[in-house]
Formats: C-alpha cells, structure tokens, sequence
C-alpha cells in the first residue's frame, strides 16, 4: 500500500473534526492580533495561513517557511490573494526569519519528523520578540490503540509506529520539557484525544493499512495475522485513538 501524497495527507487532516477542533484551540491560545508578525514554521501546503492572516488583519503579516517546493507551491496558491503573507522556503532547523521578529509562532506537527527538535524550538526562541508566544502540538504516538480481538496485533502495530515510522514518536510528552530548555515559559498544556469511530478515516489518519504491511516487512507481526487484523478491523464497531499534546509557551 502506497504512502499518500502529504501536501492532500496534511490538507484532509486539518479540515478534519479532528483537526479544526485541536487546530482552532490552538490558534485561540495563540491570542494573534491585528497588527502582529506571525510564523507558522513548517507551514505545508498553507492549510493555517488564511486564517493567521485573517486575526493579523491589515496591518499584520504572516510568513509561512517550509522546505518542500511542492508544498510550497500550494501554499502559495493557497495565499495568492492574500497580501499579508509571505511565503519563504527554508528549514525550521534553521529559519529564514530575522531575530527577534515575530510576535506568535507555531509548529504543528512537524517536531516529531525533523533531526533535532530542540534545534527547531531554538530557532523560534531566536526569531520572537520578548514577550511573544509559542504554540506547539505533537502527538505521542506510544499512546495509540486500536481496538480489535487480536490485542497482541494491535500492540505490534503501536510499537511498529512508534519504533520504526515515526522519527520522534514521542516528542509531544517532551514538549513541556523542551520548550523550557529552549528559554520559553511554559503558560498551557493541554491533552487531547482524538477519537476514530470511522475505519476509513482512521486508516487516512493514521495509515492502518500502510503501516501495517511495512510492520509486516519489518518482522513486527506475522503476514497472515496482519492481514486478518487489518481486515477485522472494518467489521463491526470500530474504535482507536491516540494523544495529542498542545503546548503554549512565552518568550
């Protein structure tokens, strides 16, 4: 099974239940005003930046950075009619952004695939203002079940996922920590946990079937096994779900 493309992976998941409802909270504690200087680090194909540039107003601007060209380009398509934004190409490892700049900043989702993550929140501790504020969200990914008779199966499947998929799988328990050692004062820390009643949806989310079939390759459970789990999964009540962690930090 083939890993999707991210730039309509990552569009899906935020026009998801899931992803408006921790997305919209988070913007909220961002608390961004008109006037303000926002980075959104990480941006994708832009799928926060018109409504970052919507609260910064007239007088604000929003600079969304990303690495990948092809989310780039969306990003800017996205945005076109948008003269608040501005889009940079760039590395959260090391941002395009001057110092002491921006007034809210956010990555979502991003620490948890980059080399070092306590790089990327020093560079946002770089580029802020005294007195900005920080939104961060992770998942941790060692709390993800799935439901299913065979409970051995969907253990293997977490810790496939948590071992081999995802580079920190558990970055989103850390992000207090972290954001700490980075220089930011840590004001909210919130827990959610997206619930997946939908097979289908979930399978998007959170690549039942991909993932599977790579744990499969990799040792992590049996073929036959892994085909009857995966195929039990869209019969009857289905359920699964995972935590996410939200962080709101000062400079």
């Amino acid at each position: 099974m083939s890993r999707p493309d991210q730039a309509s992976y990552m569009l899906r998941a935020a026009a998801s239940d899931v992803g408006r409802l921790y997305k919209g909270q988070l913007l909220d504690l961002l608390d961004v005003r008109e006037g303000h200087t926002v980075l959104d680090a990480g941006c994708g194909p832009g799928a926060d930046l018109p409504a970052l540039a919507e609260r910064v107003g007239g007088t604000g601007t929003v600079i969304g950075v990303d690495r990948d060209p092809a989310m780039l380009g969306q990003a800017r398509e996205r945005t076109r009619r948008l003269p608040r934004v501005e889009i940079r190409e760039g590395d959260v490892l090391d941002l395009p952004v001057g110092p002491g700049t921006v007034d809210r900043a956010k990555i979502d989702r991003v620490l948890m695939h980059v080399e070092d993550p306590a790089t990327a929140l020093a560079q946002l501790h770089r580029v802020t203002r005294p007195g900005a504020r920080v939104g961060l969200a992770e998942p941790d990914w060692d709390t993800l079940i799935v439901d299913a008779e065979d409970l051995e199966t969907s253990r293997a499947f977490t810790r496939y996922t948590t071992t081999e998929a995802v580079r920190h799988a558990t970055v989103g328990r850390g992000l207090p920590r972290l954001a700490e050692q980075a220089g930011f004062g840590v004001e909210t820390v919130l827990a959610t946990t997206p619930v997946f009643r939908d097979v289908e949806e979930a399978d998007h989310t959170l690549g039942l079937g991909r993932n599977m079939d790579a744990a499969v390759a990799a040792g992590y459970v049996d073929r036959d096994r892994g085909r009857r789990w995966f195929t039990g999964l869209s019969q009857g009540t289905f359920f699964a779900s995972f935590t996410l962690v939200t962080v709101i930090c000062s400079r």
